[in-house]
Formats: structure tokens, sequence, C-alpha cells
């Protein structure tokens, strides 16, 4: 004889619950290195984002990501030459 699952173990949690635990969660926090890998990875996409426009025939969008990658590498570089960036062991 088969019989149905119950209900109540099917599913323990509630999308309002989940919501409840949210707030008890703590907030990720971004070290000086992530913050710079960030960085890079943005530019780099800014930069792969000018090359698909341009495979378009966008040049409009593909000068703006153009102008726009060098901003995040010039943040990376202002964060690496700061107090808070580690150097690597050697």
């Amino acid at each position: 004889m088969k019989m149905a699952p119950s209900p109540g173990l099917s599913a323990p949690w509630t999308g309002i619950d989940t919501r409840r635990l949210r707030a008890f969660a703590p907030q990720p926090v971004q070290t000086p290195r992530g913050r710079h890998a960030q960085l890079l990875t943005i530019a780099a996409a800014r930069r792969l984002r000018c090359i698909e426009r341009t495979g378009l025939g966008r040049t409009e969008d593909a000068v703006y990501w153009k102008a726009v990658a060098p901003s995040a590498v010039f943040k990376a570089a202002e964060l690496r030459a700061g107090d808070d960036f580690a150097a690597l062991p050697c």
C-alpha cells in the first residue's frame, strides 16, 4: 500500500521563516584583496562588453564601455596603494 507524504514533513521551512532568519545573518565583510579582485573583474567585463558591442556594430556603446573600463582599474590601483592592502608573503 502506497501512502502520500505528510504535508508537514515535505516543507519544514517556509518563505516567512527564511526572511525572518535572514535578519540575523551576519553581513559579509569584504577584504581589501577581495575588493581589488572584484574591481579588476569589473574592468575586464567592461572591456569584453566593448568588444561585444563593437562586433555588433554599436559603436556608441563600445566607446562608452571602453571609456569607463579604466575607472575600475584606477580604483583598484588606489586600493592597492592604501595601507589596508597587505602584501603577499614571500
